[in-house]
């Protein structure tokens, strides 16, 4: 998107083991990766692997100048699959060069980031909507009806084993269920749930 020798990289490169982190998602930017070579994964870490592949990229490549441009955090995880080598440059003379372009120039660039933001967005978004959707039809798999009437959950297992057969890891599973009980689709304390609103949750199953 953008090329290198419109600005002053530094002369060193760092090289970066495969299996490393690059970026995490919502992280601030204080400098601006630019890949020099290797290969890099874009997902969604979980429980320290990146499990949800989103897609990679190869150098040269800026890594995440979407977002420096955009002064947002960044929207996924980076993972290096290669040794890498790459030139980290402070925001600050990144967007110092930025303002040396002419204005149609940055505007379209700005047009350009805007919309892998939104494609990123989006794609980290179906993931987590995926995650709750598996776990709304595993509790309406395992609802009973109690004495009232009222459905309700009981957790037999563990619930890392609960999440290896969702086929996610403990803390989205842990997530899932948290962000359930903000949406007040689900409550009560120690192994068993209350399911207040199952026709909510049929809908976000996809019944």
């Amino acid at each position: 998107m953008l090329p290198s020798t419109f600005f002053s990289l530094p002369a060193d490169t760092e090289v970066i083991a495969p299996g490393e982190v690059l970026r995490r998602r919502n992280e601030v930017l204080t400098s601006v990766l630019h890949l020099e070579s290797g290969r890099v994964l874009r997902g969604v870490l979980d429980d320290g692997f990146l499990r949800h592949q989103l897609g990679a990229v190869e150098g040269p490549f800026w890594l995440d100048a979407a977002s420096a441009l955009m002064d947002l955090p960044f929207p996924v995880d980076m993972v290096a699959d290669t040794r890498l080598q790459v030139r980290r440059l402070p925001i600050e003379e990144f967007r110092a060069s930025l303002a040396a372009m002419p204005p149609s120039a940055r505007g379209l660039l700005l047009d350009m980031a805007q919309g892998y933001r939104q494609q990123s967005e989006l794609a980290v978004s179906r993931l987590a909507q995926d995650a709750e959707s598996r776990c709304a039809q595993w509790l309406l798999k395992h609802a009973e009806s109690d004495q009232s009437g009222a459905m309700q959950v009981t957790l037999h297992q563990r619930k890392r084993l609960i999440a290896a057969q969702l086929g996610i890891a403990p803390e989205t599973f842990s997530r899932v269920l948290r962000h359930l009980r903000e949406l007040g689709l689900i409550h009560g304390t120690g192994n068993v749930l209350n399911l207040p609103q199952p026709r909510v949750l049929q809908s976000m199953a996809g019944c």
